[in-house]
């Protein structure tokens, strides 16, 4: 299937390792140029010269934090002369806490907004403006089952999912009017690098191998019986942000091997 992204312009955050960076492969693979904002300057950079020599598009890195509205202007600034804007926008950046409502500090809460929320809505505002000149676009956010089926060690990585999953319809709805796509996808059990870690963990007290415990989540949660590859779930982003899924505006769409329990 030709999606027509061959020439696109792509900023995806958090886009240096798992699930962003798969993205953003996915998209080099189908022709389209290629920004990918991370923290970790070094590592940015590396993945993004990858993706030029591996691919053949042009492909740059930017290192950034997304809680810093100033390094999401400096973004801007840096696509807009490389690009001259962007056509697709993917926020991805985010992370998974642990904690109880009854002892997080507020610090935490306000960090994992900005994360989560605030993070997506100014590089909204940031981007928005040049798709509206270009005729269009599409924006992705990465939200997460647990915005609808919350896990109980995490309440504020529940609840700021959750919001992000509604300011993307709210977007979703204002912006359609400028032929632009606002969606996301929610995604399951994803083997990312921190899965690995986070079982390396886990799996030593038990006595097992990090494969056992990952094997044993699987099972436990997903019907489909295994994780799903961050190259596997890369393959949604790149569907919905093509022609093809014209008429998908302001849907939430869960790739999770069948964990959320009710009917959505």
């Amino acid at each position: 299937m030709n999606l027509n992204l061959k020439k696109k312009q792509v900023f995806i955050t958090g886009g240096s390792r798992g699930i962003g960076l798969a993205v953003a492969k996915a998209f080099a693979r189908e022709g389209a140029d290629i920004a990918i904002g991370a923290r970790n300057q070094e590592q940015v950079e590396a993945e993004a010269g990858n993706i030029q020599k591996d691919y053949k598009v042009k492909a740059i890195g930017i290192a950034m934090d997304v809680t810093n509205p100033d390094d999401i202007e400096n973004a801007r600034k840096i696509t807009e002369k490389t690009f001259g804007g962007v056509d697709i926008l993917i926020n991805n950046a985010g992370t998974g806490t642990k904690e109880t409502i009854m002892e997080a500090p507020d610090k935490k809460w306000y960090q994992i907004w900005d994360l989560h929320v605030m993070a997506a809505v100014r590089t909204a505002r940031a981007f928005i403006p040049y798709m509206r000149k270009r005729g269009g676009g599409a924006i992705i956010n990465t939200s997460s089952v647990c915005a609808t089926q919350p896990l109980w060690y995490e309440p504020i990585y529940n609840t700021t999912k959750a919001a992000l999953s509604m300011m993307t319809k709210c977007l979703a709805n204002e912006v359609i009017k400028d032929n632009i796509r606002v969606n996301i996808i929610s995604p399951g059990l994803i083997l990312t690098p921190d899965w690995w870690k986070t079982a390396k963990l886990l799996a030593e007290k038990e006595g097992i191998t990090p494969k056992e415990y990952l094997d044993r989540i699987a099972m436990e949660n997903a019907p489909i019986g295994r994780f799903a590859s961050p190259e596997e779930l890369a393959e949604t982003y790149i569907f919905l942000a093509s022609e093809k899924s014209s008429y998908s505006v302001g849907s939430t769409y869960y790739v999770d091997g069948g964990w959320i329990t009710v009917v959505k």
